[in-house]
């Protein structure tokens, strides 16, 4: 499935694509990570990885899975390259997951953000998500914020 928007378009991505984004994404520096980060954690998992491109240009990414919760799917690593942030990509990703997550049978949806990331979490609180957790771990700004919605189903005309 692929869908098209005005200046960019959302499609299944590789792990090589979702690494390629995340290595462009200054959030994430300090987290080196290799080909194996995706694909160790996404193997014999129902996942989606999407990312979002502009002519070829990859412009940010979302991926996820089915947790151990039932009926509950995680979406565990996002983010938009900062030169095309405000552009509606992230909320495009979102919801093209949020919509597959809908279609495949799931009923909630979850993400862990950082308390030192509050455009992440103000993100998912314009999304619809709650604040359901906070998990000490590190100092004050690396606290874990777990993030929860139900996911609505789509009615068809």
């Amino acid at each position: 499935m692929t869908k098209i928007h005005l200046k960019f378009t959302v499609r299944e991505a590789s792990p090589a694509e979702l690494l390629w984004v995340h290595e462009r994404i200054p959030e994430f520096s300090g987290n080196e990570v290799g080909l194996d980060f995706y694909v160790d954690r996404l193997k014999n998992r129902l996942h989606l990885a999407l990312v979002a491109e502009k002519q070829g240009e990859l412009l940010g990414f979302k991926v996820g899975y089915e947790s151990d919760e039932p009926e509950t799917f995680y979406s565990w690593m996002g983010g938009v390259r900062p030169e095309f942030r405000k552009r509606g990509i992230a909320e495009a990703l979102a919801e093209f997951q949020e919509d597959w997550a809908t279609e495949k049978g799931f009923k909630s949806v979850f993400f862990k953000t950082r308390n030192r990331l509050p455009p992440m979490i103000n993100f998912g609180l314009s999304r619809g998500f709650k604040i359901v957790k906070v998990i000490r771990k590190g100092g004050l700004d690396d606290y874990r914020i777990v993030m929860w919605k139900e996911l609505s189903e789509k009615i068809e005309n």
